[in-house]
């Protein structure tokens, strides 16, 4: 059902369209918009068809296998399971589309199912028939990051599994393995990907990763609830040092990621230890590239000694599709199939994620290259998986998360959540003389919304979406706040704008009161399997903004949609584009969201998770895997913890319609002294002697002991409300070669009411967050000054060993 003809059908954006209808109040539009339903789901719908599950209770047999046996160990369960099958039924097991054991009642399970931001198609989850047709798409995760709210990445999380089990339970999914997050490091500005990622920081990384896979699994926001009992399961992705994925011939099936054990430590490793320690994760995902000459999935030294060792890792470890095949047929690490498939079992992996252990696994056995041994432990690990989201114990609608139904997907509290992540995520980037927000009390006000991303509700999603609950684009969005809307799509082709019709566009922009141009990037530009070669905005873009700018009655303001960041130097310092907004890819409300940031009524408070490079930056090879700048070389390093070129902006930059305060209000233990442990010596560049510690000497009730608190407060000076992301760094008082200039080590997102001040507490370890990685990887903590710093203001801690 539809409210109005344009709510319905997306104008085909080659059209120039002028809308003429009534305005609508915000939170009319708000509550339209949140309230539709489809008609599919007011219709009489025949009874769903049961999830696929073992054990079933009115089969005699299933009573007798110990496996079914809910009063067992899980370990009992799986191993009576695994006693019971033949070769060949346990090497087809072995891969993401695992076929039934029918003599044992065991279905069908497909282990391949997506839901990065939101439900996804996929092989696991069918949308095409059923009553549930689609799933919240909530922003892409690069957006959700600029929240810098944990626990709205919680809450994000927990729709999803929800959504996740109703799709199931609903007779609509073969599987309720989730391959998601992925929490690679945003290290390179042109990764494809990078969209996907939670940015450039380990600890926001690290972060996020526990949030969301806390909830998406079912678990509290503060962990230990499951008590083994699984939601939907999270595999953290893609292990590790991924992320490069097709840049100038170089392909991410081959290429060989070069790094150092103390760039290991301090940044590729820490959100993937987080995922399995806090987060408790039930999969981890190895990817294709190597690591200093060793494919990741074959790595025992990290999926063995390191994942399930060092971690206590106790769930899955997939490949990446086709990752096997390659290790042998693109890479040539393995002599034979057989080897390959040797290779990636004895290393600990338990799941193909395609057929290659279809075709040579038996061989292999035959041929003595692998054991029994080790294909048994890996359907230990499968299989406990499946036990642990409950689908050997008999039909899950009757067991725990079974209540879980259709109402629950596309519902009203899922859609607001969606609303709210887009609008607290998108960065406010420029504001020159307070041109946002715009009136909206005007009735005469007219305004034009030009560019290729204003009309398209694709670009919104980003990559690994779902079909939306609802499509609503930023044309739409904008055109409720005002009556007379012009639209023109300025450029031919879509974001890779190859021409423009640049003419048209100036005189549409020339006849209006306001103009909102909407840029950037989509999934022709950044994706999987497709890194750019060019920060600037692609085509005949910057020409069409400069004309458009030029021409207008008023300052324009600029929107971009795009994943990576842009090099948008000039707009920054064009006086004729007083306002800039990043939007990322917002999901399906995204739209709306913009609209309520661009006409005030809601408070934008989004900080860029990464770092915003210049155009110049693309001489730096992203095949160079290095964190660290290496002046010698010229090489400018990466990431705000070690870049030192110049930026477009800053990570965590952002503006808001107030203006904000800080003050350290206490900090305990500002002189911190160590002496638990024995001492070291190190000397730097300089030829100082300096004493440090090694955290693993410490020991984790030293490190307890000697928890820092500190209190921060914090003020809303302006006249709106506001939510505000508060984020705590801390640089050494002098810095060293190797050492971060600076490194978060806490946030934490705060509603202020206009004139409200509160305080916030972060509780800072020693050892995790006053450290840094030596180059032999290890995490040391040096003797010295440290500054705590929020915003512009500073406090010293010195820490005595």
């Amino acid at each position: 059902m539809c409210v109005f003809i344009n709510f319905c059908a997306v104008p085909n954006s080659n059209q120039r369209i002028i809308f003429h209808s009534m305005a609508l109040s915000p939170l009319f539009v708000s509550f339209v918009f949140l309230t539709l339903t489809f008609t599919l789901h007011s219709q009489p719908l025949p009874p769903p068809p049961s999830p696929p599950f073992a054990c079933d209770w009115s089969n005699p047999s299933s009573r007798s296998y110990p496996f079914c046996n809910p009063k067992l160990s899980i370990l009992e369960r799986t191993r009576d399971l695994v006693s019971r099958l033949t070769l060949d039924e346990k090497l087809a097991q072995l891969v993401n589309s695992a076929p039934p054991i029918p003599r044992l009642g065991i279905p069908a399970y497909e282990w391949w199912s997506e839901a990065l931001h939101g439900v996804a198609k996929s092989r696991g989850i069918n949308f095409s028939s059923g009553a549930i047709s689609s799933a919240t798409s909530f922003p892409q995760v690069i957006l959700t990051a600029a929240t810098f709210d944990s626990h709205l990445w919680y809450r994000i999380g927990l729709a999803i599994g929800i959504e996740g089990r109703a799709i199931y339970n609903n007779g609509q999914a073969m599987g309720m393995t989730f391959w998601a997050p992925n929490i690679n490091i945003f290290r390179d500005p042109r990764w494809g990907r990078g969209q996907e990622t939670a940015g450039e920081d380990p600890f926001v990384t690290s972060t996020y990763a526990v949030s969301f896979v806390r909830g998406i699994q079912g678990d509290s926001f503060h962990g230990g609830k499951l008590m083994g009992h699984l939601q939907a399961s999270a595999c953290c992705k893609h292990f590790t040092a991924y992320d490069l994925d097709n840049w100038k011939g170089v392909s991410r099936f081959v290429f060989d990621a070069r790094v150092s054990l103390q760039d290991l430590a301090d940044t590729y490793q820490p959100p993937f230890k987080s995922c399995v320690k806090q987060g408790r994760a039930s999969g981890i995902m190895c990817a294709y590239n190597r690591v200093n000459g060793v494919p990741s999935c074959a790595d025992f030294n990290l999926l063995t000694k390191t994942v399930r060792e060092k971690w206590d890792f106790n769930g899955y470890i997939a490949s990446d599709c086709n990752a096997v095949a390659i290790i042998h047929d693109q890479q040539g690490y393995a002599k034979s199939p057989e080897e390959a498939v040797a290779d990636v079992l004895r290393a600990g992996m338990d799941l193909e994620c395609g057929n290659y252990l279809s075709s040579h696994a038996k061989s292999a056995v035959l041929q003595k290259k692998v054991p029994i041994s080790e294909i048994d432990r890996a359907l230990h690990n499968l299989f406990s998986i499946r036990i642990r989201l409950g689908l050997f114990n008999g039909n899950p609608t009757k067991l725990s998360f079974g209540m879980i139904g259709p109402n629950h997907v596309c519902s009203k509290k899922h859609q607001y959540l969606a609303l709210e992540a887009a609008r607290s995520g998108i960065v406010l980037l420029k504001n020159s003389d307070a041109l946002l927000p715009l009136p909206k009390t005007n009735p005469a006000i007219s305004l034009a919304v030009i560019g290729p991303n204003a009309n398209d509700f694709t670009t919104l999603a980003g990559n690994y979406a779902g079909p939306p609950c609802r499509n609503m684009t930023v044309l739409q969005g904008l055109h409720h706040y005002v009556k007379n809307t012009v639209f023109h799509p300025g450029c031919d082709g879509g974001p890779k704008c190859p021409t423009a019709q640049i003419e048209e566009a100036v005189e549409v922009a020339r006849k209006v009161d306001y103009v909102v141009l909407v840029m950037g990037l989509n999934q022709s530009e950044e994706m999987e399997d497709l890194d750019r070669v060019q920060l600037d905005l692609p085509g005949k873009q910057l020409e069409l903004i400069n004309s458009v700018a030029k021409a207008s009655k008023r300052p324009v303001i600029l929107v971009l949609l795009c994943g990576g960041p842009v090099d948008i130097t000039l707009p920054k310092y064009n006086h004729k584009i007083g306002g800039i907004l990043w939007a990322g890819y917002p999901g399906e409300l995204g739209g709306i969201a913009l609209a309520q940031i661009i006409f005030g009524d809601h408070n934008p408070g989004g900080r860029l998770p990464v770092t915003w490079y210049p155009k110049d930056y693309i001489k730096v090879p992203m095949t160079d895997m290095r964190m660290r700048a290496d002046p010698s070389s010229g090489y400018p390093g990466r990431t705000y913890r070690f870049y030192k070129g110049p930026k477009v902006y800053k990570f965590g930059y952002g503006l808001s319609y107030s203006k904000y305060s800080y003050e350290f209000v206490s900090v305990t233990h500002d002189k911190l002294h160590l002496n638990q442990s024995s001492t070291h010596l190190m000397m730097d560049e300089n030829s100082e002697t300096i004493r440090y510690k090694l955290v693993s000497e410490l020991g984790e009730d030293s490190c307890q002991s000697k928890m820092v608190s500190v209190t921060v407060g914090v003020k809303n000076h302006g006249s709106m409300v506001g939510r505000h992301p508060v984020l705590l760094f801390m640089k050494p008082g002098k810095h060293r070669s190797g050492s971060p200039m600076k490194q978060l080590v806490g946030f934490e997102s705060v509603l202020l009411d206009a004139g409200e001040r509160t305080q916030i507490e972060f509780e800072l370890s020693p050892c995790e967050h006053l450290s840094r990685a030596n180059e032999a990887g290890s995490m040391v903590i040096e003797e010295g000054s440290h500054l705590l710093l929020v915003g512009d203001v500073e406090y010293p801690i010195h820490i005595t060993i």
